[in-house]
């Protein structure tokens, strides 16, 4: 467990591609479980420990997640984060580099429930949530490149789909067209930072995760 924040409200982790946030139906124990039981070790408590899930991260990112420590903390951070008080900056590693070095990316997504998928479409159509984000090209290797992504709208699987119809599919990313997958399982998407307002204290926090511990990551990102 990296804990990269904690006070008594709120506490900030660097989730792996291997976990997962919240239980499914995997039966996997989810971040939520496991930091409850690591909070009731640090500070010896009887009884059960309230930890908040405040927001959720794709099974195969890695990156910053932000857990509620008391109730108030959680109906605040749930408010922000539907509000998009939240500020979230994510990294991707991708093939193939976009049409220009920054820019912003408008498409109408459908979720297919089934296939666990989204579609993105350039019109709208029924049933279709309009996603918006601002990508920026921080880095690049002869075979890679390293987008900074900020998400305007927050959809299913919405980085992921919107950078693989514009042919930049992120790498390790099968389900949206990477030709293969990366050797931990995951897929090349970090969420790098969450910056917000405090929901008790009102300072201004910016939480960042580091890399994960991968050859490719450390040299894209070596020289930021």
């Amino acid at each position: 467990m990296e804990v990269l924040y904690e006070d008594n409200h709120i506490i900030a982790v660097s989730k792996t591609c291997s976990e997962i946030v919240q239980g499914d139906k995997t039966g996997d124990t989810p971040l939520s479980e496991l930091l409850k039981a690591w909070l009731k070790e640090k500070y010896c408590k009887p009884g059960n420990v309230f930890v908040g899930v405040t927001h959720r991260l794709d099974r195969p990112v890695s990156g910053v997640v932000l857990f509620a420590k008391t109730s108030k903390a959680l109906s605040r951070l749930n408010d922000m984060f539907r509000t998009g008080e939240v500020k979230k900056t994510y990294w991707a590693i991708v093939k193939n580099c976009p049409p220009a070095d920054e820019g912003e990316l408008v498409h109408w997504l459908v979720r297919n429930e089934k296939q666990n998928k989204s579609y993105a479409y350039d019109a709208e159509r029924p049933d279709a949530k309009k996603a918006i984000l601002h990508y920026k090209l921080i880095a690049h290797s002869d075979n890679y490149c390293l987008l900074e992504i900020d998400l305007k709208t927050g959809r299913h699987h919405q980085i992921r789909c919107q950078l693989a119809k514009i042919g930049c599919p992120i790498k390790g990313d099968l389900k949206y067209g990477f030709d293969r997958s990366n050797k931990d399982g995951g897929i090349s998407l970090h969420a790098r930072s969450a910056q917000f307002i405090h929901p008790v204290s009102k300072e201004n926090i910016k939480i960042e995760a580091p890399v994960p511990d991968d050859n490719l990551w450390k040299a894209l990102t070596g020289a930021l």
